[in-house]
């Protein structure tokens, strides 16, 4: 293994906006940052057809486009990106320390400093008809995909505070919204309960699930069960959106970075830092209210210029100490 051991400067784990982002500002800041891209380069984008709430598309692109473009905009700058998956951490405690990353279970990595962006998977139902329709109309992001579906029927599946609040934005854009909650009750807040029962378009069906999604190509309606009667029932819906909880990619990290109960790493005050000097958390694996490519493109900056300004303030220390 130490035959394949090398050193860089900084490491990029993940391959989404966060990651391209952090890379290109890494890079002209000449950090030569090395990208391992994980098992979905692009992340969550390269599943989206069209991306219209990006800035600088006025005519939208396509999601898989638009994660191309952003990474030959980093490979311009210097950055390499490399295939391969993360599967073990070794971040040191000390400033100045060296961090180990092993990629693929045996090329071991030493770096100066890492920036993870490894993102966020949105949790879906996992039926056939719904794992098939993924871009034709079901969706696991209102804010993102609604604008499709102004002045249409939707139908939401969740029963927490972001399914109430994307219920109500829905709510704005479409003629209905049939609210499908599993159990007999919210689990929302009172606050974000109320909004959506003072909403007139707003439907809310207890005790029902989603039984199958309808339409070949695209959604042409959903099937709906009721889970105490059995009863079945057909609407029909040109969307179809989950809302049921996303699971950040942290895993590899727990043990040594901190993170909240769900597990999105913590950082620290208006920050990418986590507990680990030289180590930065960016995009969704750290932020569980925006959950937006441009929010997460923003933290990469951040993460990038984090980076860069640790390790002046290390070689600073190491000139200081030799002087």
């Amino acid at each position: 293994m130490s035959e394949q051991m090398e050193r860089i400067k900084t490491f990029i784990i993940g391959s989404g906006p966060a990651g391209y982002t952090a890379a290109i500002y890494a890079a002209r800041a000449d950090l030569k940052p090395v990208m391992y891209t994980g098992m979905e380069p692009g992340g969550q984008l390269t599943t989206t057809t069209e991306v219209d709430n990006f800035p600088g598309y006025p005519e939208g692109i396509d999601g898989p486009t638009m994660m191309m473009q952003l990474q030959q905009q980093a490979e311009r700058f210097g950055t390499e990106v490399r295939i391969g998956m993360v599967t073990a951490v070794d971040f040191s405690d000390e400033i100045g320390g060296i961090h180990k990353v092993t990629v693929d279970e045996s090329k071991v990595i030493e770096a100066e400093t890492v920036i993870i962006s490894t993102g966020a998977s949105a949790k879906y139902l996992n039926i056939p008809s719904e794992q098939r329709l993924r871009g034709g109309g079901v969706s696991a992001c209102a804010v993102c995909d609604g604008f499709f579906y102004k002045g249409q029927e939707v139908a939401i599946v969740g029963a927490g505070d972001t399914a109430a609040e994307e219920a109500s934005y829905l709510a704005n854009i479409c003629k209905k919204v049939t609210m499908l909650v599993r159990k007999d009750h919210m689990r929302a807040s009172k606050a974000m309960q109320h909004r959506v029962n003072s909403i007139d378009n707003i439907e809310i069906r207890y005790n029902t699930e989603v039984d199958e999604v309808l339409g070949d190509q695209v959604v042409e309606g959903i099937r709906m069960v009721n889970n105490e009667t059995g009863e079945k029932e057909d609407i029909a819906v040109t969307g179809l959106f989950i809302a049921i909880g996303h699971k950040p990619n942290t895993d590899i990290f727990k043990g040594q970075l901190d993170m909240d109960e769900t597990g999105y790493i913590i950082t620290q005050a208006k920050s990418t830092k986590t507990n680990k000097p030289g180590v930065f958390a960016s995009g969704d694996a750290q932020d569980k209210i925006y959950r937006q490519a441009v929010t997460a493109a923003g933290t990469g900056c951040m993460a990038a210029l984090d980076a860069e300004r640790y390790l002046a303030a290390v070689e600073s220390k190491e000139i200081l100490a030799s002087s």
